[in-house]
């Protein structure tokens, strides 16, 4: 039986992948905050469904990731879907080190200690939620695209990494567009909006597939395309709002 911990089970895009291992009959460890959300999970399948309550910006987070580990009986698949993103245009500086120390120190703390482990036990697969923000810098939100930059090129430094030393690691970076979660909760409005379970569906079949990068859906994946192409004098003066 294939065993899978998902990071960030509590809502949103983490809690509809972790059902889906659930239905398809993995070992799962669910993770989060929130105690009673990753309970109802467990209530799915209690012989293979075993919850731990982690906060990435805590340092016992390592310590109980590991324990969650151990009470799965082991780890193939690494499921990263904890993260915080706001507007943040007046620059308040505590919301910008809120965001760089889930998305920054928070990602780091994880994906080293799942990429440790796996290193140590005949190796994996380590998949994470970016986002497609990563891509150029943001001003409506500097903290949130420039954290999901660093989480892109940090699974490409680890990549490397794994290959350098035939540790068995491979990678799944998802980069969804705008997506009805929790998150995008605040009363904006955000175009091309896509169903939550929908994009679950996709980074599901993603993450089975074995795919290095994605982006989701084909209609990101062109406007991440233009974005590029946009030199960086232009990009600075561009009103990009929501």
């Amino acid at each position: 039986m294939k065993r899978v911990i998902v990071m960030g089970a509590t809502s949103g895009m983490g809690r509809e992948v972790a059902q889906m291992y659930i239905a398809d009959g993995w070992q799962v460890g669910v993770a989060g905050r929130r105690i009673d959300a990753l309970e109802e999970l467990c209530a799915l399948a209690p012989e293979r469904v075993f919850a731990e309550r982690i906060d990435v910006t805590e340092s016992e987070a390592p310590a109980a990731l590991l324990r969650l580990i151990e009470r799965v009986g082991g780890m193939d698949v690494y499921f990263h879907s904890s993260g915080v993103g706001t507007q943040n245009p007046e620059l308040v500086t505590d919301v910008e080190l809120h965001v760089m120390a889930t998305n920054g120190d928070g990602f780091v703390r994880m994906i080293t200690t799942a990429f440790n482990f796996l290193k140590n036990n005949g190796g994996g697969r380590i998949a994470a939620i970016t986002s497609i923000a990563g891509t150029r810098g943001l001003g409506v939100s500097p903290a949130y695209s420039s954290t999901k930059r660093m989480q892109n090129t940090y699974i490409d430094a680890l990549a490397q990494l794994s290959n350098m030393h035939g540790y068995g690691i491979r990678f799944t970076d998802i980069r969804p567009g705008f997506v009805a979660t929790p998150l995008l909760n605040n009363g904006r409005h955000y175009p091309m909006l896509m169903p939550s379970h929908k994009v679950s569906r996709a980074i599901y079949r993603a993450v089975q597939r074995g795919r290095r990068r994605v982006v989701i859906d084909w209609r990101f994946a062109l406007l991440v395309a233009l974005w590029r192409l946009i030199p960086s004098w232009l990009w600075e003066r561009l009103p990009v709002r929501n």
